[in-house]
């Protein structure tokens, strides 16, 4: 089944984030776009070339009014932990949820049951509070940050204009699409 449209659920987490722990709840991200980034495991060996290569290009998907949220199923504590012991992840400026009771991973749908640990999967909830765009990997496959923001991008065109949308490989400033009135329910 198809999670466009889905509404997320309420949540409350703990996070590290700026050198502390903080809560993040559905209420924080409401208003706003929002990535949910969540990669299997702390620790791991494919997980921080992707969380670093997000950082790299975090202050761009601050610039388009888009938090960045990455997820596991760790502790707070674990992130921390990580945090401070790896030159890669010390670069995370963004918050890094904690999940260890698999709230989110559930209401997401990827938590891979038998072993308690989230897919590798990248979510793109509107202002509204609903997925607009998602996209599940396999766990030894590493996802691309500038391709992730590319996506941010059109979901906020689309959003803003409505009778138009984005080709294959769109970038702002580019030219869309405006689909004829009898095919726009397709979308």
């Amino acid at each position: 089944m198809s999670m466009i449209n889905k509404e997320i659920n309420d949540f409350s987490v703990q996070a590290f984030a700026d050198g502390d722990f903080k809560t993040v709840t559905k209420d924080d991200i409401m208003g706003k776009w929002s990535v949910f980034f969540f990669y299997p495991a702390d620790f791991t060996f494919v997980c921080p070339t992707e969380l670093e290569d997000l950082a790299n290009k975090y202050e761009d998907f601050k610039k388009a009014g888009c938090e960045i949220y990455s997820v596991s199923c760790d502790s707070h504590f674990v992130h921390k932990a990580w945090h401070d012991a790896s030159e890669r992840i010390k670069k995370i400026q963004y918050p890094m949820l904690a999940d260890p009771n698999h709230k989110l991973a559930r209401d997401f749908e990827v938590l891979i049951e038998e072993s308690g640990m989230a897919e590798r999967g990248s979510f793109i909830v509107n202002p509204e509070g609903k997925i607009v765009s998602y996209e599940v990997t396999a766990g030894g496959v590493g996802r691309n940050a500038d391709e992730l923001f590319r996506r941010v991008q059109a979901c906020q065109f689309v959003h803003e204009h409505g009778d138009e949308v984005c080709p294959a490989k769109w970038q702002p400033g580019a030219e869309t699409l405006k689909p004829s009135l009898d095919l726009v329910g397709l979308l």
